[in-house]
């Protein structure tokens, strides 16, 4: 089941998609079940919006992939490594990538995101994945010459806008044969299986909920592939994931 949040005549719903409609549902599926209006919307008629917005926090992966460790110049940690972005980083497909002031260098990097759907704590591996809502695309937004500078990561991937979610969240999805693919203005930048991620999903949320509790709605993004790389003001960056979709954001200057 394909879930999306959208804009339609001035007014937040969301929907089930079915073949180029939504379902409107009655409310935030997450907390309020999968009970329909009987309305049916066109795709093409609304705006589709982040899918999610997390109640808390946006719990981030670095280095989950043996080729992005390299390129970064080191090894993969043993453990997964976490951060953190605020979820006032989050903006939706379409929506655009503003470009701080204060950076140089802004990069992609494409990535699987997770989005929780129960409360958390101190769950073991082997039930992980029965605390997960559903799948969708993140985009790991970067101020590269921040994150060097600042000697850690918080502003760095912090930023208003930083954190692009979309199109959708996929309650079904085969992370085993699934392909991320990031393009820049078409070209392809960055492509790997997600299978070949160091850390799997289970092992994150069991890693992840041993420290702070993940709540509802709280989104994980796994780490990103070999090919990450900046970009600039009018570039169009799209992260593609087999059986999600794809998501499309454009840059601008600030």
């Amino acid at each position: 089941m394909r879930i999306a949040r959208f804009s339609y005549q001035d007014a937040i719903r969301y929907g089930i998609v079915d073949d180029g409609e939504l379902v409107v549902l009655a409310g935030d599926p997450m907390f309020a079940g999968f009970d329909t209006t009987g309305e049916r919307v066109p795709l093409g008629d609304v705006a589709l919006l982040a899918p999610v917005i997390p109640r808390s926090k946006v719990v981030c992966v670095g280095k989950n992939y043996a080729d992005h460790a390299a390129e970064m110049g080191g090894e993969a940690p043993a453990e997964p490594l976490l951060f953190l972005k605020p979820n006032t980083s989050v903006v939706g497909p379409g929506d655009a990538i503003v470009r701080p002031q204060q950076s140089d260098r802004t990069d992609y990097e494409g990535e699987l995101a997770v989005v929780i759907g129960r409360i958390a704590k101190n769950v073991p591996a082997e039930r992980a994945l029965d605390y997960v809502f559903g799948y969708t695309i993140g985009n790991d937004v970067t101020a590269r010459d921040l994150q060097k500078s600042d000697g850690q990561w918080a502003r760095a991937k912090g930023f208003d806008t930083f954190c692009p979610l979309g199109p959708a969240i996929e309650t079904d999805f085969d992370a085993a044969s699934a392909v991320l693919t990031t393009r820049l203005n078409g070209d392809i930048v960055q492509q790997a299986p997600v299978s070949t991620m160091i850390h799997s999903i289970p092992d994150i949320i069991a890693y992840a909920s041993a420290a702070f509790t993940l709540l509802p709605g709280d989104v994980i993004l796994t780490g990103t592939p070999a090919g990450v790389g900046p970009f600039v003001a009018g570039d169009i960056i799209d992260v593609e994931i087999t059986g999600l979709g794809v998501l499309r954001n454009a840059a601008r200057d600030a």
